[in-house]
């Protein structure tokens, strides 16, 4: 084990479990973490494997693309962006089209790419730690890549409130928008529930699991590249402006942005 091993991976039963092992920048989206991921999303492939189970160590999930290590290695915002925008596209395009079955197990917070990847995924297990926000539209940007899978599988009134709004929002309602599969109050129910997802998935083929898969992830996949391009551009084109500029400041710095009107 070295101290840059940021994703974890461990086989049982026919299950890969990849862990997003880097809590120190709340398991944030660097390169060197996408590469590692990657390489486990490429490991589950072989043959043996049924099943993978994304989860994390730490109190959150994923906290989206890691912006601030693309900087310190000498990109510009705009490479940045490109950079981290190109990199969530092709992972939650790797999970959609895995010919096998993919479950979020998460227990804690979830924010920016995090959510793409709970969009992504066939099947998504929280536990009581669990919290969710689409703060984008609050630093003068919108949940542009991650909005593909998201909108397939929100309610569209709920995506109507969550994109708009930036609230925050635990499992439990997460569950009854669309966005997870189930919520537990208890890591015990978690482990329980995902114990009993596993066993039904080992005791599928491995044909009937993949066409199985492409029957639910067609619609999404179906214009993907379209959108992924389409949706690329606008998050480049935001986080250039201005409004995203003193987003990012008010938020770097503990104020509010110039347009925050709100009473708290």
């Amino acid at each position: 084990m070295t101290d840059d091993l940021l994703v974890r991976t461990s086989v049982d039963a026919s299950v890969l479990t990849v862990m997003l092992d880097s809590p120190a920048n709340r398991n944030a989206l660097s390169a060197a973490l996408v590469a590692q991921l990657q390489t486990a999303f490429d490991a589950a492939v072989d043959e043996s494997i049924r099943a993978v189970v994304l989860t994390h160590t730490g109190g959150t999930f994923c906290a989206g693309a890691d912006l601030g290590e693309a900087l310190k290695r000498g990109l510009s915002p705009e490479e940045a962006t490109a950079e981290g925008g190109k990199a969530m596209v092709g992972l939650i395009r790797t999970i959609l089209e895995l010919d096998k079955p993919v479950i979020v197990v998460a227990d804690g917070h979830v924010r920016a790419g995090g959510l793409g990847l709970v969009g992504a995924a066939d099947i998504a297990l929280v536990g009581p730690a669990a919290t969710f926000a689409l703060t984008e539209s609050r630093l003068g940007l919108a949940a542009s890549i991650i909005s593909i899978p998201l909108l397939a599988k929100m309610t569209a009134r709920s995506a109507g409130r969550y994109f708009l709004t930036g609230e925050k929002f635990g499992g439990r309602r997460a569950q009854e928008i669309g966005l997870v599969t189930s919520a537990w109050d208890t890591a015990e129910d978690l482990a329980a529930d995902l114990d009993a997802v596993l066993e039904g998935i080992r005791k599928a083929s491995p044909q009937g699991l993949s066409i199985s898969k492409k029957l639910t992830t067609a619609a999404l996949l179906d214009g993907f590249d379209e959108a992924a391009t389409a949706r690329a551009e606008e998050s480049m084109k935001l986080f250039a402006s201005d409004q995203a500029r003193e987003g990012m400041t008010a938020f770097l710095s503990k104020r509010r942005p110039e347009w925050d009107t709100s009473r708290e």
